[in-house]
């Protein structure tokens, strides 16, 4: 037992290791996100030491809790920046592939929203899909693909949904190479912008009335892509 953990801790790279990964994948796609993350950094250190000089300058200890607390807040901030930066160029490396809008679905859905990795209808011939979401704002359909090819598909399931839950408004979201497409790593912010039409309550029940339109056969996407285990590709 020791001896597989010890195999673990030596394959599985430690979190600083991750972070130190995380953040040259960021780098090498995004040049100007080590700027963005030094400012996030240095900013709460300088006003921590300006609030040192100014406030405390007569107390050594309120210097030096001034001090810390501009460290600790720069450090935040740099590890959201770090963050934000590096899911937006993980985003981008799968964008335009089948199951991208999965990949959003299944890791960073808005608090509140309830969706699946699984889309609820697929093109075999195109891989293009439609995925569904439900949350404060309704329904909403997410089309995977070119708007001309996946119109189609999404005024089916709006009929659908139409049958079972009329009063309920459901809304589109296109993610593809259209000039007004979403991009995928907005995904999510687009979700939030709708109007919040559903309680808490509403929003559990709509979604156990919407799994009865799930199918059991599989559907011929790929599942599962993990955006924060893309290789980084050449910055475009």
């Amino acid at each position: 037992m020791a001896r597989n953990k010890s195999e673990k801790s030596a394959k599985e790279p430690g979190r600083l290791k991750q972070m130190y990964q995380v953040f040259r994948m960021t780098r090498r796609y995004d040049p100007s996100s080590v700027v963005w993350m030094a400012l996030a950094f240095l900013i709460p250190v300088l006003l921590g030491v300006l609030a040192a000089v100014l406030i405390s300058r007569d107390n050594i200890i309120g210097i030096i809790l001034w001090v810390v607390a501009g460290l600790m807040t720069g450090l935040l901030g740099f590890l959201v920046v770090l963050g934000r930066k590096a899911e937006r160029a993980a985003y981008s490396q799968i964008e335009g592939q089948a199951g991208a809008v999965g990949a959003v679905m299944k890791s960073s859905l808005p608090r509140g929203w309830i969706g699946s990795e699984m889309p609820v209808a697929v093109s075999p011939r195109t891989q293009d899909a439609v995925y569904r979401a439900v949350g404060r704002g309704g329904i909403v359909l997410i089309g995977e693909g070119p708007a001309t090819r996946t119109q189609r598909m999404l005024d089916d399931e709006r009929r659908k949904i139409a049958k079972i839950l009329p009063n309920v408004p459901v809304n589109v979201v296109h993610v593809g190479p259209d000039p007004d497409a979403a991009p995928l790593h907005k995904l999510a912010r687009s979700l939030r912008a709708h109007k919040k039409v559903l309680n808490k309550a509403e929003v559990m029940a709509v979604s156990n009335r919407l799994a009865s339109l799930a199918k059991a056969t599989p559907l011929p996407i790929p599942k599962g892509i993990d955006p924060m285990k893309v290789r980084a590709g050449r910055p475009r």
